[in-house]
């Protein structure tokens, strides 16, 4: 469970959000997370990883290096 919930960042969706925790009618807290799907959703850029090859993963650090040192600030 997180600490602070995400609230709207719109004024009026904001202003509904509250009136309805102090009414009663919304609660402020967020859905539990399914463990299965977070333990899933955690593995995707370490096991792309390890399949490549150290060259790969060197030639494509070296590309967005390059992408990045190229825009303009």
């Amino acid at each position: 469970m997180a600490k602070n919930p995400k609230r709207p960042r719109d004024p009026n969706q904001l202003a509904k959000l509250i009136v309805g925790i102090a009414s009663g009618d919304e609660t402020d807290e967020r859905p539990e997370k399914n463990e299965a799907a977070v333990a899933l959703g955690r593995k995707g850029g370490a096991a792309r990883a390890a399949k490549m090859t150290p060259e790969r993963r060197k030639e494509i650090a070296k590309k967005a290096a390059a992408k990045r040192w190229s825009k303009t600030s």
